[in-house]
């Protein structure tokens, strides 16, 4: 499977994919004898350099995540988040007529973190939730932060 890195201000991400779509953005570098430029690749790594300069909140890329038929419907709740907003994972819940336990546990589950937005889904009440990518609570608001969707009680904080 091809394989890109790129250096963000969140860590080093390592972008994969599998057939023509995006299967996985992890956090950390993958060797150059191993990486693999395709079209789609190159792609991403310009739409998550202009996502880090702020000058684009949403992905345009083919995605499949690998995941459970429950976690895929979650994910595509996440998706359609737009950048500067938030849900809880309450709201997510009654979306998908479910509780809200098991859609953080597919928001941790999440393959494509930053490009599937879990950073956008907070706990009741605003509060952080957890995160899966590397740097946990200060990645989520870090990418809350860059979005200007960072709860309004979580601003002044010296993060």
């Amino acid at each position: 499977m091809p394989q890109l890195s790129l250096h963000s201000p969140v860590g080093d991400l390592t972008i994969t994919e599998e057939d023509g779509e995006i299967v996985s953005l992890d956090w950390g570098w993958v060797p150059e004898k191993w990486q693999n430029a395709t079209p789609l690749l190159e792609t991403a790594i310009e739409q998550l350099n202009q996502y880090f300069d702020g000058e684009i909140g949403d992905f345009d890329l083919p995605l499949k995540p690998p995941g459970t038929e429950f976690q895929k419907k979650v994910w595509a709740e996440m998706l359609k988040i737009p950048a500067g907003q938030t849900r809880s994972y309450g709201e997510i819940a009654k979306i998908l007529n479910s509780a809200a336990q098991p859609v953080g546990s597919a928001c941790g589950a999440n393959p494509i973190p930053i490009i599937i937005p879990c950073h956008r889904v907070l706990a009741a009440g605003g509060r952080m939730g957890g995160y899966s990518g590397d740097g946990g609570l200060e990645t989520k608001k870090a990418l809350l932060r860059l979005e200007k969707a960072l709860p309004h009680e979580q601003q002044s904080l010296d993060l």
